[in-house]
Formats: structure tokens, sequence, C-alpha cells
């Protein structure tokens, strides 16, 4: 038998200015950054810490890297989303889809950042 798991283990973030991201999402979510070559690709890792909960990954320059509001959509928790959204707006993000309800399960909503990549919110109910 199998062990149990959660499907996805890590997210890489298309961008073409690896400065301008950084600065984006240390303004929008106070992360720090761990800049890497991989591949010969420029990576600025997120935050990862193996004993929380979630998944971690990468803010990615490189040729193959393309960004867009058309793709797979990351959601990125917060403890408010009014507040967050302020923030993505005051450091050139626009907001795509305001705080909406989920019932039960909280609130979203989604942003772009300054890549031109499509990124979601989540703020739990309780």
């Amino acid at each position: 038998m199998k062990d149990k798991y959660n499907p996805v283990v890590y997210f890489e973030i298309p961008v073409s200015n690896i400065d301008r991201a950084i600065k984006f999402y240390k303004s929008v979510f106070n992360f720090t950054f761990e800049r890497e070559v991989i591949d010969k690709n420029e990576m600025a890792l997120f935050p990862f810490a193996e004993e929380n909960s979630g998944i971690s990954g990468a803010l990615a320059k490189g040729e193959i890297y393309k960004p867009t509001n058309d793709g797979v959509v990351i959601y990125f928790k917060t403890e408010n989303i009014d507040k967050t959204l302020k923030i993505v707006i005051e450091n050139g993000g626009q907001m795509l889809y305001p705080k909406t309800s989920n019932e039960e399960l909280g609130f979203v909503a989604e942003f772009e950042d300054s890549e031109g990549n499509r990124i979601a919110l989540h703020q739990s109910s309780n």
C-alpha cells in the first residue's frame, strides 16, 4: 500500500526581470529569497521549512520561462486579502478578480504580478 501524499511538491513562477519580481513579492508578502542558478536559469527560492505544511517554489528567469496570466494559477495564503490587494496595487500589480467568498472555505481573489502572471490569494474563513 502506498503512502498518501499531496500531489504538488514545488512550483516555479516565470519572470522577465528577477530583481523586479523579488522586490514585488518581498513588498507584497514580506518574503525573503535565496538566489541560485539552476541549469543556467536564475532562481529566487521562496522560503521553505520542512516542518511547515504546504509547498514552496521559486521565481524563475530563463529562456524557457514565459510569464503569462493564461496558465496555471498558484494560490498564496494571506491573513487579509483586502490589505494584500492594496499592497499589490501599490507595487504595480493589478487586481484581476476581486475578493469573493467561497462560503465555508474562506475568500479568494486574483491579481497580476509585476511580470504579468495571474496569481491567486486565499484567506481562511476563521
